[in-house]
């Protein structure tokens, strides 16, 4: 199954910026890889924890809409909330 989230680039970066958007109901998120240029990028939460709930997430290629571009992109680690059913933090991989 393939899944398509969609993002926007952020420029403010930190953890004051980073509150603001999970407060706001978002996902912060980074795609990075090797020989090419890191991606901060945010999303809305429920674009994921829904299809995250899925085993093929993290197994198969996503394309994240960055800004109207497509990237193809494997999850690399996620982070939750201790308690909460909610996700923190994404870092992706270029696929």
């Amino acid at each position: 199954m393939s899944y398509t989230i969609q993002a926007q680039a952020r420029t403010e970066i930190g953890k004051g910026s980073s509150r603001r958007l999970r407060h706001a109901g978002k996902v912060p998120a980074v795609i990075y890889g090797k020989g090419k240029e890191p991606i901060s990028i945010v999303f809305d939460h429920k674009d994921i924890i829904n299809i995250q709930a899925n085993e093929d997430f993290y197994t198969s290629t996503l394309t994240i809409v960055v800004d109207g571009k497509e990237v193809g992109v494997s999850v690399q680690a996620m982070q939750r909330h201790v308690f909460k059913p909610l996700i923190e933090h994404v870092d992706f991989v270029y696929a």
